[in-house]
């Protein structure tokens, strides 16, 4: 399993030894524990469940604090699942580190999108904007949305003002460029989605390099 729960921590740059400069997202990957192993027989598919980040026990609720009391673990507050092939080689509490990556790896990063509430289309779709002379007054509305008596209707998927971000999003095959053993820090190549201190997935990219 090539997988990890992670929390973003900001960006910065590494300079090659010809003085090149990688621009890198810094990820604080784990260390995570394995809260739960799902197999076929009882659940249908196999998968290993993973916690981090430790959480006060009267903040956690009794679901949760029922789920890990039953192994003896102290309530996480992310619980995530990851999809394995031979469930075996885990047990329950086993620890999970970055060093399950290695540098030169391609990864998937999945974070939830930083919010920029309700914006309009120039912003949300990108829009032209109208011209600012000759009295017009229609700088940044949609105009026609619709036909007139038929259909009557403005149709589904118009791409129209409404909220924007603070979705669920993954950036695919981003190299992993340096790794921090001590500090459990993961380096990777580029931007990935969220807001610093916000929590990610990193998975191992299915699609290669």
């Amino acid at each position: 399993m090539k997988g990890i729960i992670g929390k973003k921590l900001g960006m910065t740059r590494i300079f090659d030894e010809d003085g090149t400069a990688t621009p890198v997202t810094v990820i604080e990957a784990g260390p995570c524990v394995v809260t739960q192993i799902k197999t076929k027989d009882s659940d249908g598919y196999e998968a290993v469940q993973l916690g981090f980040e430790k959480m006060r026990r009267k903040s956690a609720t009794k679901p949760r604090i029922g789920h890990l009391a039953k192994h003896g673990l102290a309530p996480r507050r992310r619980l995530v699942e990851f999809r394995v092939e031979d469930p075996g080689q885990y047990q329950v509490g086993q620890e999970v580190t970055v060093d399950v990556f290695e540098p030169g790896d391609v990864v998937d990063v999945t974070g939830w999108s930083k919010g920029r509430g309700f914006q309009g289309v120039v912003r949300r779709h990108g829009f032209s904007v109208g011209r600012r002379t000759h009295g017009n007054r229609n700088h940044r509305k949609p105009g026609s949305i619709g036909q007139s008596a038929t259909p009557a209707r403005v149709w589904k998927g118009r791409k129209l003002p409404g909220r924007m971000g603070a979705a669920r999003t993954t950036i695919k095959r981003l190299d992993v460029v340096q790794i921090d053993l001590e500090k459990n820090l993961l380096l990777v190549r580029g931007a990935v989605p969220g807001a610093n201190e916000g929590v990610i997935l990193v998975k191992k990219s299915n699609t290669g390099k």
